[in-house]
């Protein structure tokens, strides 16, 4: 049996904590220098992912809902989709400040301070977490008119994405691309729910890794970029359980070769089920530069440890060095779990 080689811990980004500082001290406390980057937990309105970002939209002249009856996420967020208006071009859309860039300077401030206290380890950096563009209008937009608006909201996130970069120390940043509607896509022959989504481009694995390429070059060189690789968490639930990581493997090995700069890591998740070496099998072709750290979301509440370790025995089959993590965010999870989590990262992180 292969024995895994453990490097450390990544937290994927939405933890369920009241504010940024209590993420950023209580992980700290739990993880310590397991970590290489510390995210500020998603918290506040982008506590259920991209969901807020519908609520910029509804103040934007050119978008308009669909005309039924409203239905709510969580109470909070409508979840009609958006359609652009009849006579306007998606190139005129004016985008409000869509709340990335915000968050990410008052967070970083709080990271600076509590590092410059001595709570955060020496050499972890600050980890922003943005969706692909490809996510927010396959999940808000009438199927017809994603191609464009979908080319509109990229400069704008974009933009989003200048003013972090302007606005943190390179050396002190990492860039989080949370890419889970691109599987959507690539599965969408094997999705039989309201999950499905029809791709809206040609050859759907190029496509996704030619965004996935473009999101990779709009990052300084100093800066650290990675991806976190996804099947959905609705709920706590995949949208599809892979047949295998055949899918994820094409995605790592196509942007490993299209991207213009390093992938500083790819994390990506692990059903609790598969703890047997043909889910892994397909990793076992992608040629990983030494410098691209992979971690796995084999962590999982339900089976702790024990769980954990066997799926790292499989996962070490086809790769022998990587990182663990949850398969997704716990930010929608109960808050009581938190510290449980958090600890269990550290436990597996060091079982070996």
């Amino acid at each position: 049996m292969s024995i895994p080689v453990i490097q450390g811990a990544h937290l994927v980004g939405s933890i369920n904590l009241p504010d940024a500082e209590t993420v950023l001290r209580t992980v700290s406390t739990h993880l310590g220098d397991r970590l290489h980057r510390i995210p500020d937990g998603e918290v506040g309105e982008r506590f259920y992912w991209i969901q807020f970002q519908t609520k910029r939209f509804d103040t934007m002249a050119g978008l308009s809902r669909i005309p039924v009856e409203p239905f709510y996420i969580r109470d909070t967020f409508d979840g009609r989709p958006f359609v652009i208006d009849e006579g306007v071009s998606a190139d005129d859309l004016v985008f409000p400040d869509l709340g990335y860039a915000e968050a990410a300077l008052a967070s970083y401030a709080t990271f600076a301070r509590v590092r410059d206290e001595g709570a955060i380890a020496p050499g972890t950096r600050f980890q922003v977490s943005l969706p692909t563009p490809a996510a927010i209008a396959g999940a808000f937009v009438v199927a017809d008119f994603r191609a464009d608006f979908e080319r509109a909201y990229e400069r704008a996130l974009f933009g989003e994405l200048e003013r972090i970069v302007a606005g943190i120390p390179h050396a002190d940043l990492a860039i989080q691309w949370d890419t889970a509607v691109e599987f959507a896509l690539l599965e969408s022959t094997n999705i039989r729910s309201t999950h499905a989504i029809v791709p809206w481009f040609d050859d759907v694995l190029g496509g996704v890794i030619e965004r996935a390429a473009r999101q990779a070059s709009v990052v300084p060189a100093d800066v650290q970029v990675g991806y976190h690789l996804c099947y959905g968490d609705v709920e706590e639930a995949h949208f599809v359980q892979p047949t295998d990581a055949g899918h994820l493997a094409d995605v790592i090995s196509g942007v490993l070769a299209a991207a213009p700069r390093p992938i500083t890591w790819f994390h990506l998740p692990v059903p609790i089920e598969r703890d047997d070496a043909a889910f892994f099998a397909p990793l076992a072709a992608v040629e990983l530069p030494e410098s691209t750290e992979l971690y796995f979301g084999l962590l999982h509440h339900e089976d702790g440890v024990d769980g954990a370790r066997r799926r790292a025995d499989a996962a070490a089959t086809a790769v022998p060095r990587f990182g663990v993590a949850t398969e997704c965010g716990f930010g929608r999870g109960p808050s009581e779990r938190t510290p449980a989590l958090l600890d269990l990262h550290a436990a597996v992180a060091d079982a070996w």
